[in-house]
């Protein structure tokens, strides 16, 4: 007799691809992995960040604000439609236009019942050679988050945000059991051979430390392939993939390849968020008279 899991057991599903310059292509193509992903058994489907079109941040163009759309819109309801035909909850990052001049990058945060429980907007917004976002990008005004999803509790940052140990323990605090980094990183080619290495290393071992930190699972759903754009020229970037879950003690519980279209499947058991947080029990012993500084952007 087959037993059944056990019902603190939760599958995560998170899709990695590469971008076309369609736009209609990339959403169909996501739905298509979505939808994969769910007869698959997955209950909670992460998107890589702005899976709707190439990284065009490469450039300052005024252009590509054309690709923005309002949340709610028609991105939001074909994922809520297919959330509601397969009872999934939905991670999905778009560009978001929310008026004239204002532009968040953004994920909403779809239910199984095809529900719109909220959004996130990027709160860490980069700029950096290839990575020109402040030209896009408003900050963040909804501040950290977490929902009581279905499947249990998750909150949501994006890429840049996956560096910064303040919003992964802001999220935690609201009860997140698992956060979710929708993301687009990759490599300067020609910076590849002398760094690639380190970079990368230390963009998952960031990760793994806010599993570790604080007793949840992160789950990582980046993109993959070379994007060069025509308005930029250049290299482009090399986007690294290796999408991954990590576990309550930060350990690797599955991860994807560099260069290969994947739909990653993996089983969490949400009970061992409170085993974790008991036993090692950082959030008990925090010293929270004592942390004020910390919203100084330097000390003297």
């Amino acid at each position: 007799m087959k037993r059944s899991a056990p019902r603190s057991v939760v599958n995560l599903g998170l899709l990695q691809s590469a971008c076309s310059p369609d736009p209609q292509a990339n959403l169909r193509r996501t739905l298509i992995m979505a939808e994969r992903a769910a007869r698959q058994g997955a209950q909670i489907i992460c998107t890589q960040e702005l899976f709707r079109s190439q990284y065009f941040c490469q450039s300052e163009n005024y252009a590509n604000f054309k690709l923005a759309e309002p949340i709610p819109g028609p991105s939001t309801r074909a994922f809520q439609k297919l959330a509601r035909q397969h009872k999934v909850v939905i991670i999905a990052s778009l560009f978001e236009k929310r008026a004239a001049g204002v532009y968040h990058n953004t994920t909403a945060i779809i239910d199984a019942d095809g529900s719109l429980l909220g959004k996130y907007r990027k709160m860490h917004i980069p700029d950096d050679p290839l990575y020109y976002e402040k030209f896009y990008f408003t900050p963040g005004d909804l501040g950290f988050q977490a929902w009581e999803t279905r499947y249990g509790r998750i909150g949501v940052l994006i890429c840049w945000d996956q560096w910064y140990p303040e919003g992964a323990r802001l999220t935690a605090l609201r009860g997140a059991q698992i956060l979710f980094y929708p993301t687009a990183i990759g490599w300067h080619p020609a910076e590849k051979l002398k760094h690639g290495e380190k970079q990368h290393g230390a963009w998952e071992l960031i990760q793994r430390s806010h599993a570790v930190a604080n007793g949840c699972y992160v789950a990582v759903a980046n993109r993959i392939g070379r994007e060069k754009l025509a308005d930029v020229g250049g290299d482009g970037i090399e986007f690294w993939g290796q999408s991954f879950v990590a576990g309550t003690s930060g350990e690797l519980l599955a991860k994807a390849s560099t260069n290969k279209e994947e739909i990653l499947v993996v089983p969490v058991d949400l009970a061992k968020v409170d085993t974790t947080r008991t036993h090692w029990p950082f959030l008990r012993d925090r010293r929270v008279d004592a942390y004020g500084e910390l919203t100084s952007r330097l000390i003297d």
